[in-house]
């Protein structure tokens, strides 16, 4: 028997005997009748005590958890101490697991991927707010209701019943058009389950560029090597009946064919190391004057003296960055205004210092122009306003997404305007920090 019920009982033994005591002290004293009188009186003394205690208990049960345990004496004192310990250490463990829940719930809602607490018959228990704006739910409203309820997709719905949950379910929810998630359902617990989602909309996109980009690659590459591949078959069958002339403007079309895919293939390595972020070259003061001086001498040699070709340069000044990423930049916009720009028109090459301690660098032409819808898409990989003249003109449709990336690197910025008929002007500004004054 543990000690606190032996002192209990000890205690009980002892008032009962206190009470026989008293009826043999009067029983001594006063007769039989008043002995037998008090002792009767003591025993229902302490019942009536009891019963009071038992009384406090009772009611102390009925009241909320973490009422304060009532007083006793005797017996019932040893009793509701050790109730009251009792209390404490229970309201101690809850505060505890109170914590430890509160704890996992926000760890729950810091996931980056949506989580939605399912019991065995698909009801919801919990869901964080990853999972709520996801499949448009609401954790106070949709609490206790049924998944296959509130989202009603049937691919969903089968895949969530089916019970097949080795794989993912991509779906596109009808309720938001354009997100694309990654749905996967986690048995745990007795038929508890979890429900995970993940936008992977960003990843679709990336992989249906990385398909466009392929395919385009294959088709640029696939028609100057076709027209390499026909030239030196006809070459090799009838390169004796041929003339020599005739032979030499065969090559020097191939070699056309040739440089055109070694332009492209020097882009592509270009965007490349842009885009797999790979270090930049180390900064260094280009001097603006000279950098400008070399891009126009790049457009009057594309020009072939076609165009009117006009530097605005400053007296001074440099700018902070790479020369090869800027000179490349520089180079591919004023290229394409000479591109773009029937011969006889001007292309002018202008720098413009700002007041806040920028500057811009500015391409003008008065050339084609180019159609407002065309404009939010021309830096993208290998998309042209006019397929058939930009391949003519020895574009490989990679210059724009390479200026975008290089003007990233700079922290500058890249504006175009452009009417149809009327020409067009790229601008490309950089902060104050990447423009140096003249010394």
């Amino acid at each position: 028997m543990r000690p606190a019920a032996s002192s209990v009982w000890l205690e009980a033994l002892a008032a009962v005997a206190a009470c026989v005591f008293a009826g043999l002290l009067a029983w001594a004293v006063a007769g039989p009748g008043w002995g037998i009188a008090a002792a009767c009186a003591g025993l229902i003394s302490l019942l009536l005590m009891h019963l009071l205690h038992l009384a406090r208990l009772v009611r102390w049960l009925s009241l909320p958890v973490g009422t304060t345990v009532p007083a006793g004496v005797g017996a019932w004192e040893g009793a509701f101490a050790a109730l009251h310990r009792r209390a404490r250490r229970a309201a101690e463990r809850q505060l505890e697991l109170s914590v430890a829940l509160e704890r996992f719930r926000s760890a729950g809602q810091a996931l980056p991927d949506g989580v939605v607490v399912l019991d065995g018959h698909h009801d919801i228990e919990w869901l964080n707010a990853t999972a709520a704006g996801h499949l448009g739910l609401t954790l106070d409203q949709d609490r206790g209701s049924h998944l296959t309820n509130l989202v009603r997709e049937p691919e969903f719905v089968r895949y969530l019943e089916g019970g097949q949950y080795a794989e993912p379910l991509v779906l596109h929810p009808g309720r938001n058009p354009g997100l694309t998630l990654a749905l996967q359902v986690v048995p745990y617990g007795q038929a508890q389950k979890l429900l995970l989602s993940r936008d992977i909309s960003q990843l679709e996109k990336l992989e249906t560029m990385r398909r466009d980009f392929v395919a385009n690659v294959s088709h640029e590459l696939k028609t100057p090597l076709t027209v390499v591949s026909g030239f030196l078959e006809t070459l090799l069958d009838c390169l004796r009946e041929i003339p020599p002339e005739e032979a030499e403007r065969y090559l020097n079309l191939a070699r056309e064919q040739a440089l055109r895919m070694e332009r492209l293939i020097e882009d592509l390595l270009t965007l490349s190391a842009l885009e797999t972020g790979s270090l930049a070259p180390a900064e260094e003061k280009v001097p603006l004057a000279e950098l400008l001086a070399e891009v126009a001498d790049e457009a009057r040699a594309l020009s072939a003296g076609a165009h009117r070709i006009l530097l605005k340069a400053p007296g001074g000044g440099s700018l902070l960055g790479s020369r090869a990423e800027l000179q490349s930049a520089f180079g591919n916009l004023v290229g394409n205004a000479v591109r773009y720009t029937p011969a006889g028109g001007t292309v002018e090459i202008a720098w413009e210092g700002g007041a806040d301690g920028g500057g811009s660098f500015s391409v003008k032409d008065d050339g084609i122009g180019i159609e407002a819808q065309h404009l939010p898409r021309l830096t993208e990989r290998f998309y042209r306003v006019d397929r058939g003249r930009s391949r003519e003109s020895g574009g490989t449709g990679l210059g724009l997404a390479i200026v975008k990336h290089v003007l990233t690197r700079h922290q500058a910025t890249l504006e175009i305007e452009s009417q149809p008929g009327s020409g067009s002007c790229f601008r490309i500004r950089f902060p104050p920090r990447r423009c140096l004054p003249a010394v």
